[in-house]
């Protein structure tokens, strides 16, 4: 997965998948690992680098105690992207998230890294990722959407804009299918309340150009939507941006993505709420809220009530 870093050094998370996305500690979560046939339970841990290991792939850290799993100890974990070795230091504090194998191999793997605070102050990572925060005043940028039209998202200004990342590929449910079927609750909901229909709008943004073109989004959001009536994407966008314009979308929205080799994208999750003065209200990292929290958030939004938390 990909490493993240953030001005602040407060860092995030795909999802995946991704996502995007992913704090707290409590008891492991049954999902499916990105990109993989494997069920895992993840869990939170929080952990300072010990040492690293290039060869096995490995770091060795000295974590906290892992809800629901074990006490605090010093142990090596393998890294389910190895290529980030090099991106950790001895004394960095990282979060991650511990993926339990319920297989028989009983794998147990790091991935969603997050360096929340750096040994080496010197060191700047090749990617600064921002964490939206609120009063963020969010870049007018530029996507194809699934008619094939140019939109951008400057174009929503005077409405709450509710976007999310995804990549219609996503095999693993926790991740891509979730976020969508929530933006399905939200937009189901809003639609039953005109005034405030006309005051919202929704957008999934593709990571994937190569193969999400505006026809395969098409056909992605009518499978959420349940209707292939033009009207139902005046109110919800699938759409896509250009490599360049991704690239940096990915680093003002934390979205950190990483091709694989069998042509997966592994990813964190990240899904953000604009105001309609075109500046960040709230971030959800990772799959954990729900359509009933982002509902009520754009309902005190319309309202005038909603702050940044």
């Amino acid at each position: 997965m990909v490493v993240h870093w953030a001005v602040n050094r407060r860092l995030v998370v795909y999802a995946l998948l991704a996502i995007v996305a992913l704090a707290g500690c409590r008891s492991g979560q049954q999902t499916a690992s990105p990109g993989s046939g494997q069920n895992f339970k993840v869990y939170k841990l929080r952990g300072r680098v010990v040492s690293t290991d290039a060869a096995k792939g490995e770091v060795t850290l000295n974590h906290e105690a892992i809800v629901g799993f074990m006490e605090a100890m010093t142990m090596p974990y393998k890294l389910k992207d190895a290529r980030i070795l090099g991106e950790l230091h001895p004394g960095d504090t990282i979060t991650a998230d511990v993926l339990v194998s319920q297989d028989q191999d009983a794998d147990i793997l790091l991935d969603h890294i997050v360096v929340v605070a750096q040994a080496r102050p010197d060191y700047l990572p090749k990617v600064q990722y921002h964490v939206p925060a609120a009063g963020d005043a969010v870049p007018d940028f530029k996507l194809r959407n699934q008619d094939g039209r140019a939109i951008h998202l400057g174009q929503f200004a005077g409405k709450a804009l509710l976007v999310t990342f995804i990549y219609t590929r996503c095999p693993a449910p926790n991740y891509c299918p979730l976020v969508t079927r929530n933006f399905a609750k939200v937009d189901k909901e809003l639609a039953a309340d005109a005034a405030l229909y006309a005051k919202t709008h929704l957008m999934c943004v593709s990571f994937d150009p190569e193969h999400d073109t505006p026809e395969r989004l098409k056909a992605y959001g009518v499978t959420y939507i349940g209707s292939d009536a033009k009207s139902v994407f005046a109110h919800w966008d699938f759409a896509v941006p250009e490599k360049p314009v991704l690239d940096e979308m990915a680093k003002f929205f934390d979205l950190g993505m990483t091709h694989e080799a069998d042509s997966s994208i592994t990813h964190t999750l990240s899904t953000t709420l604009i105001g309609p003065d075109g500046k960040v209200v709230k971030f959800y990292p990772g799959n954990e809220w729900t359509a009933e929290q982002v509902l009520g958030d754009v309902k005190q939004l319309a309202a005038g009530g909603v702050r940044g938390r």
